[in-house]
């Protein structure tokens, strides 16, 4: 027979245990996001990230266009959980097959570099980290500031494809509807025209910006943009697969700086969202500060991105740690 000493004992014990196995589960789910997430259990992480990031854009410089407009098209749609990374299934359409991810690209290197990272660290580091890490060094390569960013998100398990366009900005809305959404997620207006300022990288595919070419040219547009623009969109209706594009800047088209800014007060904006940016009465202010002002301009798109990076994520026990980004980890 159990002695009452030793029943009592093993209740208390028990009850400790489990009290003691909550407040691990509490503290777990409270961490949130933090610095240096990962520095007891893959303190490499961010370094073999940064590492590859390089590597990659070594070889292929428009890498770090596409891992900037990740975190972008990923953190925008109600949360940066790396639901855009998703392939489609049976049941879900992918948020990368929709018309609003037209353009998007280079996947394939945030396996490559998940792939890096899992070799170290199995099963520890999100892809939804990955994605805002590598877009964060991706700026660096750039030549734009280096952010220091929280990590901790976790990975989500469906795709937001079918509400996409209720929290994704377009170039082609409104710049209130632009204000409003970026504002929704807390972004000030001096952070949306930090923000827009990626603009000063990558190209335009025709198709995004023909509507000011044809059938009558956008008497807004600067006349020597526009002999520009029609040498590389030659076509009023665009084949969507053909290579037909635009520099965004083509005065400095690689380098992540305030260009952007001198350009659309030139009128020499691509899309309408740049023209309104320089026009509107809500922006112009500060467009000119930006334009002015390198340093002005890295300070709010530093703290804009800080705060895009960190739209509702999924932390703690939510979600989970994918062993492939495409795909959602099965659950048997």
């Amino acid at each position: 027979m159990v002695s009452s000493k030793a029943l009592c004992f093993f209740v208390l014990f028990s009850f400790s245990a489990i009290a003691l196995q909550s407040a691990f589960a509490d503290h777990e789910e409270d961490v949130g996001l933090v610095m240096n997430f990962y520095k007891d259990t893959c303190p490499q992480a961010e370094e073999i990230i940064r590492e590859q990031v390089k590597l990659l854009y070594k070889r292929h410089k428009n890498t770090a266009f596409s891992w900037l407009r990740n975190i972008f098209h990923d953190c925008a749609v109600q949360s940066c959980d790396a639901s855009l990374l998703l392939d489609s299934t049976r049941r879900e359409l992918s948020e990368k097959e929709t018309d609003r991810s037209f353009g998007l690209r280079n996947f394939r290197y945030l396996d490559t570099i998940k792939e890096a990272v899992e070799r170290e660290c199995p099963g520890v580091v999100s892809c939804a980290d990955i994605l805002v890490l590598s877009g964060r060094d991706g700026v660096v390569a750039l030549g734009g500031p280096y952010i220091p960013l929280k990590t901790g998100r976790r990975d989500g398990r469906r795709s937001r494809a079918e509400i996409l366009e209720q929290y994704l900005p377009d170039h082609n809305e409104s710049i209130s509807s632009v204000l409003d959404k970026f504002g929704a997620m807390g972004i000030d207006t001096p952070g949306v025209v930090a923000l827009l300022g990626a603009h000063s990288v990558g190209r335009t595919h025709c198709v995004k910006l023909v509507h000011r070419l044809y059938p009558e040219v956008d008497p807004a547009l600067h006349p020597d943009h526009v002999e520009h623009m029609l040498h590389k969109c030659p076509d009023a209706i665009p084949d969507p697969k053909a290579v037909q594009y635009v520099r965004n800047d083509r005065g400095t088209p690689m380098i992540l700086d305030n260009n952007y800014y001198r350009n659309i007060l030139d009128n020499k904006g691509l899309l309408q969202v740049d023209h309104q940016l320089a026009n509107d009465k809500r922006t112009k202010s500060y467009v000119k500060k930006m334009a002015k002002s390198q340093d002005y301009w890295a300070s709010e798109f530093s703290r804009a991105l800080t705060i895009l990076t960190e739209n509702n994520p999924l932390t703690g026990t939510q979600g989970e740690i994918r062993k492939q980004c495409n795909v959602v980890n099965k659950h048997h």
